[in-house]
Parts: structure tokens; sequence; C-alpha cells
């Protein structure tokens, strides 16, 4: 009863988003207490909500300050004009030609990835190619979809998320686990080139662009708003670059906590660029909206993990999707660890999982000739899915920096992330990472 408690919630949570009843905010903090107080009332759990809740928050409050001052941080550098050169660079070499663009998005999400910071990834991408998409007249959809797919793709490498903790769980080989993943990282890279392919020969299409003049591209490279021409510092470029790039290697490194590398360098950006209190005081006001919607999503997701896993649907979930299979599949169990990951690591965070679910089925995949390697590997296979989760922090970033609906970019989003899925499975098999049967 409580599994099913659980997915009535997801269900109507998801329901209420695609279909623009409640906004993310609203969804992630109404829906799990109003289920929460349901479930209380019938009897299947008698635990504080409230301590619940705060329980959950305590758990995004540290990510979501971070992420309130990244956004202010990288808004800053796209005022004082540090993305300009990088922008007016894609554009000459597009020259108005959205497939050129369009495989620059994809490129330029994968090495970012590299670092293993989605927040980080969203806002340099954003910050290069939205103002480029908006010059060309292009899908900002399109954006959103081949960012978030392209960073799910470089997500599985070991200093990523997911994958530690399944070398944690499984007690695997850091490096074994590396060299089966090079090749689906290659292959799915690939694919989303394809993608980007086939969508720019749409746009190419749709535009009707084939390529800009001499003329064209000066006035799109050229500022003439006295607005935005007044918040550019252009002497201050080398300065900027060296700040940003000091703050993203620090990130990278890991000695400082990212919400203070961002805090610090927000504050350092405002007195280097407006040493004006009246010009930092204009810049904070003006960007402090788009930061703090951010924010706010990310605090009510504590509300909405901290009620789910305070009632035990978490668990409820993770005992189910072990029940539901019979033992006569046992010798595909691989390939069921993989589809079971799809909708796991989208209805439950990475945490709840990895740490809950997978050692479950783990231990029975063993049982049936499994290696702990093959069911690592099946079991990174639905992170092709996991970044369309609303439980993901840094979508909102994407989400936000593109001003694209959630319900229409899951959807497009969700079609090209079989294919990777696919890709992945096909790899598995074929390089003997997680055989078809046993």
């Amino acid at each position: 009863m409580v599994a099913l408690m659980a997915y009535a919630l997801v269900a109507v949570f998801l329901i209420l988003i695609m279909t623009k009843k409640l906004s993310p905010f609203a969804a992630l903090a109404v829906v799990p207490i109003v289920f929460g107080v349901i479930g209380q009332l019938v009897g299947l759990w008698d635990v504080n909500l409230g301590e619940a809740a705060l329980e959950g928050l305590q758990t995004t409050s540290t990510t979501a300050i971070m992420l309130l001052f990244a956004v202010l941080f990288f808004t800053l550098m796209i005022d004082a004009g540090l993305f300009d050169p990088l922008s007016n660079a894609m554009i000459r070499y597009a020259k108005g030609d959205p497939l050129k663009v369009m495989m620059a998005t994809v490129a330029l999400s994968a090495g970012v990835s590299l670092n293993g910071d989605g927040t980080t990834t969203m806002i340099i991408v954003c910050s290069a190619f939205v103002p480029i998409y908006k010059k060309l007249n292009m899908s900002m959809l399109d954006l959103a979809v081949l960012t978030i797919l392209s960073h799910s793709v470089l997500n599985l490498l070991p200093w990523g998320g997911p994958t530690a903790r399944v070398i944690t769980v499984l007690n695997l080989n850091e490096s074994e686990v590396l060299q089966g993943l090079v090749p689906m990282i290659i292959a799915a890279t690939i694919y989303m080139l394809v993608v980007a392919y086939i969508m720019g020969r749409k746009e190419r299409k749709r535009l009707d662009i084939l390529e800009f003049t001499d003329e064209h591209l000066f006035e799109m490279t050229t500022i003439t708003d006295p607005e935005i021409l007044a918040m550019r510092r252009p002497k201050l470029l080398w300065i900027n670059f060296i700040l940003t790039a000091l703050v993203i290697i620090l990130l990278i490194w890991g000695i400082i906590p990212s919400a203070i590398l961002f805090i610090a360098g927000t504050a350092l950006g405002l007195m280097i660029n407006y040493p004006d209190l009246k010009d930092q005081r204009a810049r904070i006001e003006a960007n402090l909206p788009d930061a703090g919607q951010v924010a706010m999503v990310v605090i009510s997701a504590g509300i909405f993990m901290g009620i789910l896993s305070g009632t035990g649907m978490n668990s409820a979930i993770a005992t189910s999707m072990t029940a539901i299979i019979p033992e006569s599949l046992s010798h595909y169990w691989g390939l069921i660890v993989a589809l079971l990951s799809a909708p796991g690591t989208f209805f439950l965070s990475n945490d709840a999982f990895y740490y809950g679910v997978l050692p479950v089925l783990a231990e029975s995949g063993i049982e049936y000739g499994f290696t702990p390697l093959q069911l690592g590997f099946a079991s990174l296979m639905g992170q092709a899915f996991h970044l369309l989760s609303p439980l993901v922090p840094f979508i909102y970033v994407l989400l936000r920096m593109t001003n694209v609906d959630m319900g229409q970019w899951q959807r497009k989003s969700a079609v090209i992330a079989i294919g990777i899925f696919i890709v992945y499975v096909l790899i598995g098999i074929v390089f003997g990472l997680m055989p078809l049967s046993v």
C-alpha cells in the first residue's frame, strides 16, 4: 500500500508539472505534504512530517546556496561581457548555419562536462549559446535537449556522481569501470552528434539560412543597445577570465566547498567590475530573480525527498521494483537491472537508487551468475534518463536560462534518451560489459 501511495505521489506530481497546473516549486513543496498527510490519516505511517521535511531541506540547502551564487556569478560575468568573444567566435564559425551551431553545442557540452559538475556545465554552455540561438532565431528547446543529454553521457565518468556510487556499493576497481565506460561514452557521444546533425538539418530548412554575409555577421556580433554597453567591461576581460578559470579549477580540485567558491567569486566579481555600490546593487537586483527562482525550486525539492524518505515511500518503491521480476527471467537479470535503472534513477535520487535498490538487485544477480562489474554497468545504463528527473537540481538552471517548458523538454529529451539507452545496451552486449544472458 505504501508503494502504491508512492507511485501515486510521483504520478500526480508529474501530471501537474506536465499539464502546467503547478510550477515545479509549488508541486515539489505541496504534493508530498498532501500525500504525507493522507498517508498519516489512513495509518500508512506515523512520522513527524515536519521533521522529515526539515531533514530533506538539510540535504538540499547547501546545494541551493551554491546554485544561487553560481547563477549570480556567471550572470555577472555575462553582464561584464566575458562570454561575448566566445559567442561571437561561434557565430563567425557557424556563419548562420544552425547545423554547425548544434554540432558545436554537443561538443562544448561534452567538453565542459569533463569536470563532472552539472551546474557549471549548464551555466557555461547556456552562457555561450543562448545569445547565439537567439540571434539566429533557433529553438531554445533544442539547445536545452542537446545540452542535458550530452552532459548525461559524460556524467558516467568515475568522478561523476552515479559511477562513484556504483564503485562504492559494489566495491569495484575504478580503472576496470573506466575501461568499460569509454566505449559506451564514445558511442553515445557519436550518437548525440548524429542527433545534432539531424536536428540542425531540420533547423536549417525551417530557417532557410545557408550562410550569412559579412554584413550580417558584423550586425549579429556588434552590441548597439546602450544599456547592455553600459554593463560591459571589455577592459577587464582577462581579469574576469582569470577569476572564472580560478573558480572552475578550484571547483574541480574540490579543496574548497563549491558554495563558498561561488559566494567569494560573486563578491569579487562585483567589486572588480562594478566598484560603485549603486552599480553593484543594480546588478544584484537585476539577476536575483532568476537565481532566486532556481534556489527556491531546489529548496522545495528537499521537502519532496525528505517526506518520500521519512515516510518509507522510497524504500517501498525499491522493494516493489525487485519484487515484480519473476525468477524465470533470472538469465536476463543484467538487462532487467538496466531496464529498472531507468525508472529507478528517474523517480528516485541517485543516492536512493544506488545505495538502496542496487544492493538488492546485485545480490540476486550474483546468485544468478552475473558479476558485480556487469551489474554495475547495467545499473548505469538508466542514467540516459536520470537527468530528466525533476529531482535533479541543476536542470532548473538550464530551464531557467533557456526559458523552456519542463514538460515539453522532458518529452522531447526522453525520445532521444531512448536512443542513448539502446546504444548503452548494445555496446554493453558487444563488449561483454553486460551480457544479454548467462
